[in-house]
């Protein structure tokens, strides 16, 4: 782990550059350590990195630095919550899915195909962030990672679940948007009446259900 100042009331926490399991674990850890500190305003996690925004009226950069090793060593030794399975309903392709055909021209496969390895998969939410809510997905098979649009679409429907490199994720919210769209959902994953709003946290796991009525 290292730290160090991101602004004048900020800390930047790393976990090295790449993207993987223990990188994640480690800043879910960090993440739920720091949850419900007084004078910490925000915490912004990443891939594996996590920004931590403070009031500086309550703390400086040292006493936040040595409050996150605190937490960070005491946290260890904290039971993990068994994590939830997220099953989201998708329709695919036709006018749902407009980009189906092109990730199917990129790797190779029949619409089918994709269909078929993209709702078998296991997905982890990474973290949420870009627009409200939205849900980077590990566990993409990697036969089907296609790079992003070349120039984003200015309106992408609210529930579009895409791909974007080796990434998927899901539109919580009618939005620009540069990632492929594969398919979309009829459940809300951000509903301002629900409590809490979001569907999706951090360390969710998710799998996507084919509807009947999906087009290939």
């Amino acid at each position: 782990m290292t730290i160090r100042p991101a602004s004048d009331c900020s800390l930047l926490i790393s976990f090295g550059e790449e993207i993987s399991l223990e990188a994640h674990r480690q800043v879910s850890r960090v993440t739920r350590a720091l949850e419900g500190v007084r004078g910490i305003l925000n915490s912004h996690p990443a891939y594996a990195s996590v920004l931590v925004d403070f009031d500086p009226r309550l703390w400086d950069h040292a006493g936040i630095e040595a409050l996150i090793h605190e937490r960070f060593e005491a946290d260890s030794t904290e039971p993990l919550t068994a994590p939830r399975l997220i099953e989201i309903p998708v329709r695919y392709g036709g006018e749902f899915g407009p980009d189906l055909p092109d990730v199917a021209r990129h790797t190779g496969l029949s619409p089918e195909r994709v269909i078929e390895l993209h709702s078998a998969a296991a997905y982890l939410v990474y973290f949420v962030g870009f627009s409200t809510c939205f849900p980077y997905l590990g566990g993409l098979p990697p036969e089907l990672a296609t790079p992003r649009l070349s120039a984003p679409r200015k309106h992408v429907p609210e529930g579009s679940v895409a791909i974007g490199g080796r990434q998927a994720g899901v539109y919580p919210l009618a939005s620009p948007g540069g990632w492929r769209l594969i398919g979309r959902t009829p459940i809300r994953l951000f509903d301002p009446q629900a409590e809490p709003p979001p569907l999706l946290r951090m360390d969710d796991r998710v799998r996507f259900v084919p509807l009947a009525e999906s087009p290939a």
